[in-house]
């Protein structure tokens, strides 16, 4: 046998205990109370370290996923000055783009979404008659979460109502 291992022979006194067949109940009850308390804070410590090694991974992910983003950026900007309608890098953009997507990578901000001072930076405000609320009126730079953390903000020019 292993460490860490018992056999039936070793727990034997928590049967006794329950039938009520041992002198020695107390030790029994005892030794049962610190098995159920370690058996509990490992329990713990292994949520803690599932816990802590996503933490890790989502951090470490982020690291090297901010390192893309200004490519990202340089071929949305090359997009819509219609540089990517045809040509080879059509498609290593789209793998790139697919590929960050794999890691949890999730664009946001587009044209027509109202502003959230908690997402979008707001780099200009332009006044505007044709909205009521603050709204965002172009994307300047894409904003990204990664799965559930915002990883980047995103640059926007704002419409505000007028008077």
């Amino acid at each position: 046998m292993g460490d860490g291992e018992f056999n039936a022979d070793d727990l034997s006194f928590l049967d006794a205990v329950s039938a009520g067949e041992t002198q020695d109940s107390d030790l029994a009850a005892e030794r049962l109370a610190d098995l159920q308390r370690v058996t509990a804070e490992y329990a713990n410590y292994r949520k803690r370290t599932e816990a802590n090694r996503e933490i890790e991974r989502e951090r470490t992910v982020g690291e090297v996923v901010k390192v893309l983003l200004p490519v990202l950026d340089d071929f949305d900007r090359a997009e819509k000055h219609g540089d990517l309608a045809e040509g080879p890098f059509v498609s290593i953009v789209a793998k790139l783009r697919a590929g960050v997507e794999r890691f949890g990578l999730t664009p946001f901000g587009t044209p027509g979404d109202l502003f959230d001072p908690k997402i979008h930076e707001a780099i200009f405000q332009q006044p505007s008659a044709d909205v009521q609320v603050e709204t965002v009126a172009d994307v300047v730079e894409t904003g990204y979460y990664l799965g559930s953390s915002l990883l980047r903000a995103a640059k926007v020019v704002v419409a505000v109502p007028n008077g």
